[in-house]
């Protein structure tokens, strides 16, 4: 899951980018309103933290954008305008949470997996398909029952095609889930994460497997009945 911070603080971006990957979740930042509208061009972004004092608007009206947008994503408030009156102003210009600062890193992690378990969030946070169930948030998935062994990413990417069960799903799309702007990636990272991947789901007997669409992507599909 990608997460986009909006802060111009760069210390406190980078703390909380840091934190967040520490946690298995891929995250961006950028500095002001222009930078949060280009990276959400790009990138399908599974929630939002934003900060409202940015030096090119301010970020309530950012958030108020998004909204008329029809953006649903989760988006968590990290500001220093901390009394009630302007936290309450922020969550009724559609915020999901509100955190004021300072702020200890480990609850806006703890925030942040709080909001995304939401149902509207995640569209139900067991996602799968046959005997497989993936529990995204959790970071756990199961073939009847019983845990895969999987590394983060390989998680990650199976919990993306997860989240589209016989839909193709493109190499971009499941690189914006894993990695973060300015990451590096290896030119067979999907290839080989899909490769283990595979004899894993085969190993423990999953009912639906990785199918290749060449040139296209990826889709995870019910394996034919013999």
């Amino acid at each position: 899951m990608r997460i986009l911070i909006v802060d111009d603080d760069e210390d406190v971006a980078d703390l909380a980018r840091a934190q967040l990957r520490r946690a298995g979740y891929a995250a961006d930042t950028a500095g002001d309103v222009e930078a949060a509208r280009a990276a959400l061009a790009g990138v399908a972004y599974d929630a939002l933290v934003l900060d409202l004092g940015l030096p090119d608007g301010d970020g309530l009206n950012f958030l108020a954008e998004l909204r008329r947008a029809k953006r649903q994503f989760p988006v968590l408030i990290l500001s220093a305008r901390g009394r009630a009156d302007q936290r309450v102003a922020g969550l009724k210009a559609g915020a999901d949470d509100y955190l004021a600062k300072p702020f200890d890193v480990e609850e806006l992690v703890a925030r942040i997996q709080a909001l995304l378990r939401r149902p509207a969030a995640l569209a139900g946070a067991t996602l799968g398909l046959g005997n497989l169930a993936v529990d995204v948030e959790g970071q756990v998935a199961k073939v009847d029952g019983k845990d895969l062994k999987l590394t983060r990413r390989e998680l990650g990417v199976l919990g993306a095609l997860a989240r589209r069960p016989g839909q193709i799903v493109s190499r971009a799309q499941l690189e914006d889930a894993l990695y973060g702007f300015g990451d590096e990636i290896a030119s067979n990272a999907i290839e080989v994460y899909v490769s283990a991947l595979r004899k894993r789901l085969t190993e423990a007997g999953a009912d639906c497997g990785i199918e290749t669409q060449r040139g296209l992507g990826y889709k995870l599909a019910l394996k034919p009945q013999r």
